[in-house]
């Protein structure tokens, strides 16, 4: 329940939920990938693997990757300021800040603490929120506490601002493929275009060594392939059966008389180590909704020539081809329709770890028109080794007017695929030089990085040095080729595509900068 002396926009004068803030979920979304990748097909030759290893059998095409001149706090620097320059906001609108990673660079600050300094001008230092890790699902995790936050008494009507961000890479073997890299920042607020479907979660919490982080020098993974995949496909069925349950209590309560299926998913979206996974993801939903279903049309329709699958045990089924490739099958027009759009970036980028779930999202909202958006149910499933897990659904808007909220949060996105065109494609030696840097040099001090400025993207913050002291500095290139390199902040109002006002009319907004660019410098504090 909401405290307040002001009435939200929308908002009800009642007890209990209407005065809650509504539709309380995501306003607006920015991504952030490296400016070159590596070619799958050509470093299956350079890995001396058969054609088709990481292209068919992964599903995946392209790999992005940093060089030294980014780390983790660098990438979300960027994508938090892109984000607020392309939405017209400015820092003292933000009440929360949460971070969700699982790429350590100190095991004391948070990286949280270094995008404050983004803050600085505006003079706003009550910002909540810290750093959140458990492998993949840290990003969900800072995302649920920032939507809790704005329907709890604690919140005081600014915006909260999620950021997902991480660096995946492996050793040398038949885990490289799997990597990526990459950052989605996320503004959190009521009346949202994408509006999270309230008490409708299926979360799995177990313990298992499926995949983790040990080694404290290394930024490689100890990862136990078969166990991973068991992992994440008994997580699924698990937060699909529990969301399932929930919905149908919802609708009992609300008197509608139907059963859930993945059909009333207008999308369904699912954190994507590798693509191939992902297209086995939904079908095992579809075995789901067989197996739950009392009695299912084996004759026509999608569960046509399944009889033979109704007594299989689902938790005997993780490893069984003959399931497998019955439901892959008997999915495959399902999955044309509600997910292959949603693996756009992760095709063309890899695996962002705690952004994969989200880099999806922003692949269904840049594929499609606000109008094919509008009124729909988006399922997202949310999977960090460990392990943790959970299915959630989030509305999308019926507002689909030019102006709306959904008409903003589509046209930020709609040039994801020209953005992803435009990297440069690295050799896969070159890429394979680029990977042993960083093993040599991660945890180096000092250190001046050795990788090229200019093939970053504009408006990158980037490594400049690392002190003696293992203090971090970073400089961000310009916004543009008529500003010089290290141009550092400019004034929002420069970078401004649109304008989202607080979600309090009441709450003061700075006066805009006359100042223009200027070389900017931060560190990642003394302490």
């Amino acid at each position: 329940m909401i405290v307040s002396s002001y009435r939200m926009p929308g908002s009800a004068q009642a007890n209990g939920e209407a005065t809650w803030p509504k539709d309380v979920g995501v306003i607006a979304l920015e991504i952030y990938f490296p400016s070159q990748y590596v070619d799958q097909a050509e470093l299956e030759q350079f890995d001396g693997v058969s054609a088709g290893k990481y292209t068919v059998g992964l599903g995946q095409a392209r790999m992005g990757f940093c060089s030294d001149r980014e780390d983790i706090n660098s990438l979300c620097l960027t994508v938090v300021q892109r984000l607020m320059e392309r939405n017209g906001l400015s820092y003292d609108q933000v009440g929360r800040l949460e971070v969700g990673t699982e790429t350590i660079i100190d095991k004391s600050k948070s990286v949280k603490t270094v995008v404050m300094q983004l803050f600085e001008e505006s003079g706003n230092t009550d910002v909540e929120g810290i750093d959140t890790t458990n492998a993949c699902y840290g990003g969900t995790a800072a995302l649920f506490n920032a939507v809790n936050w704005v329907e709890s008494s604690s919140w005081d009507g600014r915006y909260a601002l999620v950021v997902a961000g991480d660096i995946a890479v492996y050793a040398t073997g038949s885990a490289r493929p799997t990597g990526g890299a990459g950052a989605i920042a996320m503004l959190v607020g009521p009346n949202a275009p994408l509006a999270f479907d309230r008490g409708l979660r299926g979360t799995h919490m177990q313990h298992a060594y499926d995949f983790y982080k040990p080694d404290m020098a290394s930024e490689y993974p100890v990862v136990d392939g078969k166990l991973s995949i068991e992992c994440y496909l008994s997580a699924l069925d698990r937060c699909y059966s529990v969301y399932r349950n929930k919905i149908h209590a919802q609708w009992q309560r609300e008197g509608v008389d139907k059963r859930f299926s993945l059909e009333d998913f207008g999308y369904m979206v699912f954190h994507s180590p590798y693509c191939k996974l992902v297209q086995k993801s939904l079908a095992r939903l579809v075995l789901s909704d067989f197996l739950s279903h009392p009695r299912p049309n084996t004759e026509t329709g999608p569960f046509s020539g399944l009889e033979a699958f109704r007594e299989v045990k689902p938790e005997e089924t993780y490893f069984n081809r003959d399931v497998e490739k019955a439901f892959m099958k008997a999915s495959t027009e399902m999955f044309d329709q509600k997910t292959k759009a949603s693996l756009l970036v992760s095709n063309q980028n890899g695996n962002m770890y705690t952004p994969s779930v989200y880099g999806c999202l922003a692949s269904v909202i840049a594929q499609h028109t606000p109008q094919h958006l509008a009124g729909q149910r988006i399922g997202l499933f949310s999977y960090g080794s460990g392990f943790a897990a959970t299915l959630y659904s989030l509305r999308v808007s019926q507002d689909a007017t030019p102006g709306s909220g959904l008409d903003k949060i589509c046209a930020s996105l709609c040039d994801l695929k020209a953005r992803l065109d435009s990297r440069r494609k690295v050799s896969p030696a070159m890429f394979a030089e680029n990977m042993q840097l960083r093993e040599e040099t991660h945890h180096l001090a000092p250190y001046v990085p050795q990788g090229a400025v200019e093939e970053l993207f504009h408006g990158t913050w980037y490594l400049t040095r690392v002190d003696e002291k293992h203090r971090r500095e970073y400089s961000r290139c310009s916004l543009n080729d008529d500003l010089p390199l290290e141009a550092g902040l400019v004034n929002s109002t420069t970078a401004t595509e649109q304008h989202i006002p607080s979600p309090v009319k009441k709450m003061p907004r700075l006066p805009a900068s006359t100042a223009g660019p200027e070389a900017v410098t931060v560190s990642n504090g003394d302490h």
